[in-house]
């Protein structure tokens, strides 16, 4: 995951500052993308990839993005996204070190 977050800028909050959303796989592990969304007797897996990706997210500023345009999006207030996307990285990252995957491509 060494290529840039496709952000999507959308209406300004109530305050004026800018906002940016992305989708919400670009906040999950590579281990976390390619696990099953279903157990072997065909029941949801808990927690779910899209409330994984908004945990971390809350972590580092983001916000679930309660609206129709953008399916599966995460909403942050920021005025410089290339520090947005390095703050993303870095929780990916972390998450990575934790489940034993310590090759992470920053």
């Amino acid at each position: 995951m060494n290529e840039s977050i496709d952000w999507t800028r959308i209406t300004h909050d109530v305050n004026g500052n800018p906002r940016y959303v992305c989708h919400y796989l670009n906040l999950l592990t590579e281990a976390e993308r390619i696990a099953p969304l279903y157990d072997y007797q065909g029941r949801p897996m808990t927690p779910s990839k899209y409330e994984i990706a908004v945990k971390r997210a809350n972590s580092i500023g983001g916000r679930k993005f309660h609206n129709k345009q953008y399916g599966g999006g995460i909403v942050f207030q920021s005025y410089a996204i290339g520090d947005t996307e390095r703050s993303i990285r870095e929780a990916v990252a972390k998450a990575e070190a934790a489940e034993g995957h310590p090759h992470f491509p920053l």
